[in-house]
């Protein structure tokens, strides 16, 4: 502990607060410049592959010498694999399905829904790393991504079961698969071909894909 007595330790306590202040702004500076060779290596990695960028591109960006990455990454794949355990499309998703409110089985599938799409929508450029790691990784990462989200999935299931409302004997696994994968689907296709749709059937196409999860595309009877 420092103590106060100058007689004592006078240099120890004028030096003191100064070096602090300069371990902190060296800490932030380090921050800053991690942060942004992510970035960098996030515009990149979507825009001209994983592969077909090098280091050099990234340091470049960022206006750091070439070696000067090493200090933060040990290789070009933790930079990857840094973006990708941070904003992967299935990890944006989470607090949707954390956050999802309603007693009944519609209401929280409905809810969850809107959540998970206004969260992809926030991050739609994140699927960029998802193409990414299928193209160029063939989904090599993915089961790092999933011992991840599993959890936070598994809960959302629960909560599935506990609502009101009787459920099919569906395997909940195969239940929240294919509920992650229809409103995926739905927002990928959304950015495909919905301009080329008519208003109205943009419109109801949400309800459209909520209804048919929860009730089928088979009339009753």
């Amino acid at each position: 502990m420092i103590r106060r007595s100058v007689q004592k330790c006078p240099l120890k306590n004028r030096q003191g607060p100064s070096v602090v202040a300069r371990s902190g702004e060296s800490i932030r500076k380090g921050e800053r410049t991690r942060a942004a060779l992510l970035e960098a290596s996030y515009e990149l990695f979507i825009t001209q592959g994983y592969h077909a960028t090098s280091t050099r591109d990234i340091t470049t960006a960022v206006g750091l010498a070439v070696g000067g990455i090493y200090n933060y990454f040990r290789t070009k794949e933790d930079i990857y694999l840094a973006l990708l355990t941070e904003r992967h499309p299935l990890l944006q998703v989470l607090p949707a399905l954390q956050n999802a409110q309603g007693d009944t089985v519609e209401e929280l599938v409905c809810d969850a829904a809107v959540r998970m799409l206004e969260a992809l929508g926030k991050h739609r450029r994140a699927f960029g790393l998802m193409y990414v790691e299928l193209a160029e990784f063939r989904g090599r990462h993915l089961p790092q991504i999933v011992k991840m989200v599993q959890p936070s999935f598994l809960e959302f299931t629960q909560r599935l079961t506990q609502a009101r409302g009787t459920l099919r004997d569906v395997p909940m696994p195969i239940m929240l698969r294919v509920f992650l994968g229809m409103f995926f689907s739905y927002f990928i296709t959304d950015l495909l071909i919905s301009k080329q749709l008519a208003v109205s059937v943009t419109q109801d196409a949400f309800d459209g894909f909520v209804d048919i999860y929860l009730h089928g595309i088979l009339a009753e009877g």
